[in-house]
């Protein structure tokens, strides 16, 4: 029967793709790639001669029907591959991997590097509780307003940049997240590796003094733990623990903030405003005493 395998490849180091990885290239009748002109290369090194479609994000979307009616047609393997790293992780690849399933293919995961993984792994960060963002939105307003929303969810957020928009964005992030600490990762395994570590200014300062800050691909690692916003500090999830919003509110108010500024914050940073409200009105239920008539929206 035909079937999917979803092939992870280096994201710089050529020595990362692994043995089993190189076995399915070879054995599959054909590949689907981000970019036949890179894959070929890296096959080439490989010395395999599998013949490869493209898959790029902008023909992705055409491309799954026939690709998966020709496996299905000929009953033969499929190998998914991108650029750099592992297929349908902030690049092309879910679009056939949804259409394959459709269709009773089985799907296989072929393991490897991961820019994400691999930022967080060398972060230092508790990285227990994370999600991921990949490439942030560029116009500044867009930016800022996703960055606040991010802070108010989660404790640790990965994003994508370019070398090109890095120090931009970093210079956002100082601005608009005091307290946040950042691991920004370029040329993850690559001969020029670097990772440069510390609050966002102290990483804004840094990449502006290296002369290769725009070259490589930043991975990002964000630790918001004690980003403060509006001046309260903001009321984070431990990794393991779940916060109510109403626990998120009495953290602000410990910390300075009345009822009416912590659930401004809140809805600030992203929270849904009935949320914000309901838990509000069971605040001023619990300290009606403290918080009175004064306090009503």
């Amino acid at each position: 029967m035909a079937a999917l395998y979803v092939v992870a490849t280096p994201i710089g180091n050529l020595g990362d793709l692994s043995q089993r990885a190189q076995d399915v290239l070879k054995a599959v009748a054909l590949i689907a790639a981000e970019d036949t002109r890179v894959t070929r290369a890296l096959l080439n090194h490989f010395d395999i001669h599998t013949p490869c479609v493209s898959n790029h994000r902008h023909n992705e979307a055409e491309k799954a029907e026939p690709i998966v009616a020709r496996m299905l047609d000929e009953d033969i393997d499929v190998a998914l591959v991108t650029d750099a790293g592992t297929p349908a992780i902030s690049d092309p690849g879910s679009f056939l991997v949804d259409e394959a399933i459709r269709a009773g293919i089985p799907v296989y995961a072929v393991p490897g590097p991961n820019a994400m993984a691999a930022a967080l792994s060398v972060s230092g960060f508790d990285t227990r509780t994370f999600a991921f963002y990949g490439f942030l939105p560029r116009k500044r307003s867009e930016l800022v307003q996703k960055l606040r929303e991010i802070t108010g969810q989660i404790p640790i957020a990965v994003v994508h940049e370019s070398p090109h928009r890095v120090i931009e964005l970093v210079e956002t992030i100082c601005e608009t997240l005091p307290g946040c600490r950042i691991s920004a990762s370029c040329d993850l395994t690559k001969y020029y590796e670097k990772t440069i570590r510390g609050t966002a200014e102290e990483v804004l300062s840094a990449l502006q003094v290296n002369e290769k800050a725009e070259k490589g691909e930043y991975c990002l690692v964000l630790d918001l733990h004690e980003v403060q916003l509006d001046g309260a500090l903001t009321a984070l999830a431990a990794p393991d623990v779940a916060e109510t919003p109403e626990l998120q509110l009495f953290k602000q108010m410990l910390a300075g903030a009345d009822l009416r500024a912590a659930m401004q914050s809140l809805r600030d940073a992203g929270m849904k405003r009935n949320l914000v409200y309901a838990a509000g009105e069971r605040m001023k239920a619990l300290f009606y005493e403290n918080f009175g008539a004064e306090e009503d929206e």
